[in-house]
Order: structure tokens, then sequence, then C-alpha cells
């Protein structure tokens, strides 16, 4: 089943999207809003799913679903709260900071709390006031949560999982230094965050959901480019289980929470920290990391980070090649 939200006061309007992303129904007769759909899933669910089987069979009136006019599928959550699966991504990082990768972060997550009140969706513009700040994609992978117990185990935080999607963490790298340097955290340096057009439930994606990853190519354009081919599948440190356990450790987590993966990043085959899609590598999930294996075999950073008019798109497509989620592409504009 695959969700969406149209554009509709705060928290949008709650609509079932056909399985290739061409038709919508309207389900705000049965539940206004997605978040209201997270409240009371065990209820909710049946009846969303029994209207999704007949939009597929087109037995009910239905409406051609654009991408550009869906608004992020929870416009505002309770919580947004992103991780550090993919540890690799977080060592390169540290390392054109010039810091050390302490070993604990092999096996304890790394985690922030950014902004929830205003995620953007999958066609805003990225808005962005200063160029020198430095800014950045994160293409990552997300989950939204039900409720779940203060220290829930990892298989219980993974049964929690409702949806899954994905997600743009844009990151003004120029900025973090300094907030990171107070001791305290981001805020500042973690602007508004864009989202795919729809969520699926995790048996939309039959086996490449598993063991609470989510395998395939995680595709990042930029400018019309290739820049990252990722596997998502693989090099994933912590599963979502474990992040969403991680969370709960101290506190209950309510409905609606959605929780990201970090930027999705893999090795190349030697072990070296990989090669950018034109000299035949998987690329990157964000500028950061390559921008860094520049450092690492030149001396210093080439590629520019985002500037005015560029345009990033990341998408996951299936085995046919259709894609699962639709696409989040976003034009970096002046605030």
């Amino acid at each position: 089943m695959k969700l969406a939200s149209l554009p509709h006061g705060r928290d949008g309007r709650l609509c079932i999207v056909s399985s290739d992303l061409a038709w919508y129904t309207p389900a705000d007769h049965l539940v206004p809003t997605l978040q209201a759909a997270l409240d009371d899933w065990d209820a909710h669910e049946p009846l969303l799913r029994a209207l999704a089987t007949e939009l597929e069979h087109g037995a009910i009136p239905r409406e051609r679903f654009h991408e550009r006019a869906a608004a992020a599928p929870l416009p505002r959550a309770y919580q947004w709260a992103d991780g550090s699966a993919y540890v690799n991504h977080v060592e390169l990082v540290r390392k054109a900071r010039g810091a050390e990768l302490p070993d604990s972060f092999w096996h304890d997550p790394l985690m922030y709390q950014g902004g929830s009140d205003d995620l953007r969706g999958a066609r805003a513009p990225i808005t962005l006031a200063d160029e020198s700040w430095g800014c950045d994609m994160e293409a990552e992978i997300c989950v939204v949560t039900g409720d779940v117990a203060q220290g829930a185990s990892a298989e219980e935080a993974l049964a929690a999982v409702r949806l899954i999607g994905l997600v743009n963490d844009v990151s003004l790298r120029g900025l973090i230094p300094g907030e990171l340097a107070k001791g305290f955290g981001f805020v500042q340096s973690k602007p508004a965050t864009h989202f795919s057009p729809v969520f699926v439930t995790p048996d939309e994606l039959g086996a490449a959901w598993s063991g609470g990853r989510l395998s395939g190519v995680l595709r990042v354009d930029l400018n019309g480019q290739a820049f990252g081919r990722a596997e998502a599948g693989e090099e994933c440190t912590f599963d979502f289980g474990t992040l969403i356990a991680h969370l709960a450790k101290t506190r209950q987590i309510g409905a609606g929470s959605i929780v990201g993966s970090g930027t999705v990043s893999n090795r190349d085959a030697d072990g070296s920290p990989g090669r950018p899609c034109s000299a035949g590598g998987r690329g990157y999930s964000c500028i950061a990391e390559q921008r860094m294996v520049e450092t690492i075999e030149g001396g210093k950073p080439v590629t520019p980070f985002l500037r005015y008019g560029d345009v990033v798109r990341i998408e996951m497509v299936d085995a046919k090649g259709h894609t699962i989620f639709g696409a989040i592409e976003s034009e970096v504009v002046p605030a």
C-alpha cells in the first residue's frame, strides 16, 4: 500500500496511490490525515488497504497522481530523528573535519533530533540564504513508526515500523563545525528536510525489506548527471530496529515519528572510500563524501557544494525499473 498527502491545511489530505504511482483516490472520508491513521493504525489500516485494493482493480473513481502536486506524506510530524546506519559515511565526514572515528560508533549509533514542524514535499525547492554555508544533499532511507514503548528491544521496535520512504536530509556543511564546537548539536546547520512523494507499507517492498534493512540502489543525480548509485542494503551497520530502540532507550516514541538511516554510503570493492560514478564507481549520496575522497587523492576538494540553480534528484526503482517511492527532485533557490 502506498500513501501520500495532498496539500490541505497544515497536515495534508490523505490519499491512496496505486502501486505504479499513476493514480490516486482520496482516503480522507475514512481518516483525514496520515497522522490520524497512524494514531490508530490497527483500526484504520484494514480499511485503507481495502481501498487500495479497489484502486488497483479500477473499481472506484480515481484521478491521475502527479508527484509534483504532493506534499510531504507527513507535512509535519511529532518527531524527526536521524541516525547513522552507514558508519562509512560518518567516518569519511569526520575525516574531512580532521576528527577521528571512535570505535564506539561501530556499535552505538549516532542520532540527532531534527526539526519536524516544516517537512517539505518532493518537489519543494531547497531554500538557501547564503551559498557560502556549504549546502549539501544527504540521500537516505526513512521509516515511520507506530507507538514504541520506552526500553523496547530492537525486535519490538522493528515491529512498530509502519511505513518506509526516502529523504533528503539537507545539511549546511559550513555551519556544522561551529555548532558542534559548542557541544550541543545541530540546529542552524540542519534546515528543512525533503521527503519522497509516497511512503509505502513494508509488504509493498517484498524481499527488498528484510531484517530492518532496505535493499536497492539509491539513485542520486545532480543536474541530470549520475552522482550516487549506492546499494542501500550493503554496509548498513545498524538496522532500523536498532536505531528505533536506541531512540526509545529513555523515552517512549509516539506514532508518526520518522527515523532516518543517515546518508547511504558504500566503500569500493577494494575497501577504499569509493569512486565517483563518472569513474565507474557507485558514487556518493552526498557531496561531502566526494570532497573527502578528492582531498585524500589530490590534497584538496574540487567538487563545490550546491549552488543556486542546482537540481538534486533522489529515487529508488524496483527490479523492473519502476519507481518505488517517487522521486525527490529539488532546485536550490535563494531564501
